[in-house]
C-alpha cells in the first residue's frame, strides 16, 4: 500500500499491509490532520534507519474488524487519533485498537473530521477529567458556583480551538491568547469571550477585563515560556492544565503557596496502560459526532493541502514550523495513480 515515510525526510512509499490484532479494526485512511506531535517524533528520528509512518488524526472507513471488535463493522465511517507506539495514519490504511475509535459526524467532510480527533481528546480529558469541570454545563466542578474563569493560553491552535468551544459549552468564562489579527478574529470565532495578547505582559490585560487573577488556566503553548506569568495569574486553589513537556526544571514553590492544582494531559496514556479503559476514548469521540450533529461544537479545519503525499504532508510540517497557522491543517484524499 501507499505511505508516506519519515526518514526523517518525508518520501511516498510502498508498505507492507497493517496486520491488526482482535481488538483492531483495519481502515482505510479518506483524510488526515497534522499535529506537532508529528514534527516532534519526525525530529527524532535518526537518518539510515528503515523510516518511520508518522500521523495520530485520521478519518475513514472501516475495512475489517478484529475477531474481539463488536462496536464497528465494515463500511462504518469512522475517526480517530490512535497509539503513538504504532504506525501512523500516513498511509492508505491504518490498524488502530477499535478501543480509541469514534464514528464520524455525519455532517462533516472527511478533512473536517479528521481535524478533530487528537486535540478533542487532549481538550476534553484535560479540561473535564484533570480540571475536574463538568462538559455539560455550569462551568464548575461539583459543589461551586458557574461562571468560573479560564485563560486559555494558545487559543489559535488545534487544541485550543477545541478547548474554547468545549469550555464555552461547560459554561465557562473564557478569556484566549491570540496575537495576530487573524488569530484574534479566529478565536472569536471559537467562541472566546475575550481576547489578550500572549506578546505582551498578560497581568494588564487581564486587569483591563476586570479580572486581577483566574480560576483556572489552560496552557496549550510552552510551558516554560508561561510558568511564572501563571503562577502570578491563578488564584488560589486554582487550577493549571500543561500539555507540553517542560524543557527545564519548574519552580513549585508559588504553586505550593497558593494550594494550586497541576494537570498534567498527555492523548496517549490511555494507549499506552491498553485494555478496556481505551474505550473511554471511543465514548468522547462518539460524544463529539453527537454534539457537532447537534451543532454544538464545529471543527476546528483551518485548511486542507491537497492529496495525501509527501510533498503536501512536508509543506503542512513547514507550516507548522513557522508556529502563525490557526485551526488544524489536513490533507484530504490520495494523488491518482
Amino acid at each position: 500500500m501507499r505511505a508516506v515515510l519519515a526518514t526523517p525526510e518525508l518520501i511516498d512509499a510502498q508498505v507492507a499491509e497493517p496486520t491488526p490484532g482482535p481488538h483492531d479494526l483495519v481502515l482505510q485512511v479518506e483524510a488526515l490532520a497534522v499535529n506537532p506531535v508529528d514534527t516532534k517524533v519526525r525530529a527524532g528520528i535518526a537518518p539510515g534507519g528503515p523510516g518511520r509512518i508518522l500521523g495520530w488524526d485520521a478519518a475513514g472507513v472501516v475495512v475489517t474488524c478484529g475477531e474481539a471488535v463488536s462496536r464497528f463493522r465494515p463500511g462504518d465511517a469512522v475517526m480517530a487519533a490512535g497509539d503513538i507506539r504504532r504506525p501512523g495514519c500516513y498511509a492508505e490504511r491504518l490498524a488502530v485498537d477499535a478501543r480509541l475509535v469514534g464514528r464520524k459526524p455525519e455532517n462533516l467532510s472527511w478533512a473536517e473530521a479528521a481535524a478533530l480527533p487528537l486535540t478533542t481528546l487532549t481538550a476534553w480529558e484535560g479540561l473535564f477529567e484533570g480540571l475536574g469541570f463538568d462538559p455539560d454545563g455550569g462551568g464548575c466542578s461539583a459543589g461551586e458556583s458557574a461562571g468560573h474563569s479560564l485563560l486559555i493560553l494558545g487559543g489559535a491552535g488545534g487544541v485550543g480551538s477545541l478547548a474554547i468551544q468545549l469550555a464555552r459549552r461547560a459554561g465557562l468564562r473564557v478569556i484566549a491568547s491570540a496575537s495576530r489579527p487573524e488569530s484574534r478574529a479566529w478565536v472569536q470565532e471559537m467562541g472566546a469571550e475575550q481576547v489578550v495578547d500572549h506578546h505582551l505582559p498578560l497581568a494588564p490585560q487581564l486587569q483591563a477585563l476586570g479580572l486581577e487573577q483566574v480560576d483556572a488556566i489552560a496552557n496549550f503553548s510552552d510551558t516554560d515560556a508561561y510558568w511564572d506569568a501563571m503562577g502570578e495569574l491563578i488564584r488560589p486553589h486554582g487550577s493549571l492544565l500543561v500539555i507540553v513537556g517542560n524543557r527545564g526544571p519548574l519552580a513549585m514553590e508559588r504553586l505550593k503557596e497558593k494550594s494550586v492544582r497541576l494537570c498534567w494531559e498527555f492523548m496517549f496514556s490511555r494507549s499506552a496502560a491498553g485494555g478496556d479503559g481505551q474505550l473511554a476514548q471511543g465514548r468522547i469521540l462518539d460524544r463529539l459526532a453527537a454534539l457537532v450533529e447537534a451543532g454544538e461544537i464545529r471543527t476546528t479545519l483551518g485548511q486542507t493541502l491537497g492529496a495525501i503525499c509527501a510533498a503536501s504532508l512536508g509543506a503542512a510540517h513547514a507550516l507548522l514550523a513557522e508556529g502563525r497557522t490557526f485551526g488544524k491543517i489536513a490533507l484530504q484524499g490520495w494523488p491518482q495513480r
